[in-house]
């Protein structure tokens, strides 16, 4: 099997050992190398981890929920994104304990095609989630939405919650959020990941809006939406809603 390291080297224009420094990349330098199976395999170091590695699989075999019926990925809307987007809703509102009209996940941070039904462990929501996002909260005008929506729209729609809209030659249409027509002159309180809100996956709408952070991870907001269903006695179900549908 092969792999590449790729080894990311920035340099900072100034360097202050200051909570409020701010660094700015000069240069970016990339080093390539190749990882091979047939390496010798250290004996010593590989019994030395065998305690930690024994611990990290029954802590990844841990059931923490039953899905009721197998949840798949696909666009425009799908049952799996509707988990995900209502699990960042339900936490982001948990833990900023403020008005947050809308939830967003982008597609490709959805990392398995489907979920099945039947018992899933801690690995499951790791596997579907591996990356440390974090759940961020921004106060965002209509017109600016509406080209983030836009931006949704062109890739052929994104998991969301608290809100629909139609797809029209790859642009955002009949937009509403609970229930109310999208207003280009109101501010709506979002939550996304801090991808997502740094401008990745091409949202430079986002980037430069204010953010609210908690340090609260979507992957940890999956699990405490999980665990409402436990309470409720009840298995993990989502169905699809015509959140975003195409239109002609």
């Amino acid at each position: 099997m092969k792999g590449r390291i790729f080894i990311l080297i920035l340099g900072a224009a100034v360097f202050q050992l200051s909570c409020s420094s701010s660094y700015q990349t000069q240069s970016i330098q990339f080093s390539n190398n190749r990882i091979y199976a047939s390496g010798t395999v250290n004996e010593a170091l590989q019994k030395k981890m065998l305690p930690y590695a024994d611990s990290v699989n029954k802590s990844m075999n841990e059931i923490v929920g039953i899905c009721y019926k197998t949840l798949d990925k696909k666009q425009p809307e799908s049952t799996l994104g509707n988990f995900i987007a209502d699990a960042m809703l339900f936490g982001a509102k948990e833990k900023y304990q403020i008005t947050i009209e809308a939830a967003f996940v982008n597609y490709g941070g959805v990392r398995i095609a489907q979920m099945a039904d039947g018992p899933i462990t801690k690995g499951k929501i790791f596997e579907l989630m591996p990356f440390d996002n974090l759940i961020i909260v921004q106060k965002i005008k209509g017109d600016v939405l509406q080209q983030f929506l836009d931006l949704i729209a062109s890739k052929g729609g994104w998991p969301l919650a608290g809100i629909s809209m139609g797809i029209k030659n790859k642009k955002a249409v009949a937009v509403k959020i609970n229930g109310e027509l999208l207003d280009p002159n109101l501010y709506y309180s979002i939550a996304n990941s801090d991808y997502v809100a740094n401008g990745g996956d091409n949202a430079e709408m986002l980037r430069t809006i204010p953010q609210l952070s908690k340090g609260y991870l979507l992957r940890d907001a999956i699990f405490d939406y999980i665990k409402t269903f436990q309470q409720l006695g009840k298995p993990i179900v989502a169905v699809e809603e015509k959140r975003i549908v195409y239109v002609e």
